[in-house]
């Protein structure tokens, strides 16, 4: 019956007609809301992001520069010098700025190449299947069968020298990695719908691969690309303590390591400042790929802490 205003209550709610809606969400922001729920995550790219502005922005304004000589020698962590000086007197806390400025960018370098490599050497190889992806499957196995280290240092040594030869050489070991992860997802989404509506549509095979399959893989894409920018800092650093990675006037975390391995004993902040800050970055970009992985998962529906 009508109520005292005249109006018919819902027969299953008792109360008035109303239209609820709720916004739809797209699939962007699915994927951000989960991945700034995941706590590890973001707090590892906020730290991330104070060592990238320590490195860039607070080496501009420290008052030292990476090969400055000051009068101060071998003295340890102090006010004027956070992280000390070396034998030289060189000022270690802008050492250890301008080494991270130089990892990060060959880390980074490393990842966008060996990514965009590896990505269409994978899709082409998943699309096309038969003898074309046989015979590039078998190019990239031979890349992942050989000793990484031992072929890099071979390769930094006769082609490297600066940063980004260093960068090019690992990227040239690392796409392989990159290819299998590619091929495996277009391989379960070229007979999806989509793609067939497409080559209905008489689209071509490149804008299928690059304007179909590669958007819908770039979930898997993103989640490998955080992680080859820490194995790349990784093999940058063992590359410059081997003696094979970023030569001076260049400098590099891992240079830094290397060069202060023999005064360990005597002055171990030479040692420990640079690697605590290789920890930090391998340790905050693993934390966000984890947190990346779980945010592309569409079937993720816990948060993990």
């Amino acid at each position: 019956m009508p109520d005292a205003t005249g109006t018919k209550p819902d027969a299953v709610t008792g109360g008035t007609d109303h239209e609820f809606t709720v916004a739809e969400r797209s699939q962007a922001q699915l994927v951000l809301r989960r991945f700034v729920r995941h706590r590890a995550a973001m707090v590892s790219l906020i730290v991330l992001g104070v060592v990238v502005l320590l490195a860039y922005i607070g080496g501009w304004l420290w008052r030292y520069d990476v090969g400055e000589i000051t009068s101060a020698n071998s003295q340890p962590p102090s006010l004027q010098h956070p992280f000390g000086t070396d034998s030289v007197g060189k000022d270690q806390f802008a050492q250890v700025l301008g080494g991270t400025r130089i990892s990060l960018q060959v880390s980074i370098l490393v990842a966008f190449v060996s990514t965009l490599v590896g990505t269409l050497w994978g899709s082409v190889a998943g699309y096309f299947g038969g003898w074309v992806d046989t015979l590039m499957m078998r190019i990239a196995d031979l890349i992942l069968t050989l000793p990484l280290l031992a072929v890099a240092a071979m390769l930094a040594h006769n082609f490297g020298g600066t940063w980004y030869l260093i960068a090019m050489v690992i990227a040239g070991l690392y796409w392989a990695y990159v290819s299998r992860v590619a091929r495996g997802v277009v391989l379960s989404l070229r007979e999806k719908e989509f793609v067939e509506a497409a080559r209905a549509l008489g689209a071509s095979d490149t804008r299928i691969i690059l304007r179909h399959l590669v958007p819908n893989a770039l979930g898997s894409i993103l989640v490998n690309l955080t992680i080859l920018v820490a194995l790349a800092i990784l093999l940058e650093t063992a590359l410059s303590y081997l003696g094979f990675g970023v030569q001076t006037p260049d400098t590099s975390l891992g240079l830094l390591v290397s060069e202060a391995q023999t005064a360990l004993t005597t002055r171990p902040w030479l040692f420990y400042f640079p690697g605590l800050f290789i920890i930090v970055i391998a340790l905050t970009i693993n934390f966000i790929g984890d947190g990346l992985r779980d945010a592309f998962d569409p079937q993720q529906t816990k948060v993990r802490q």
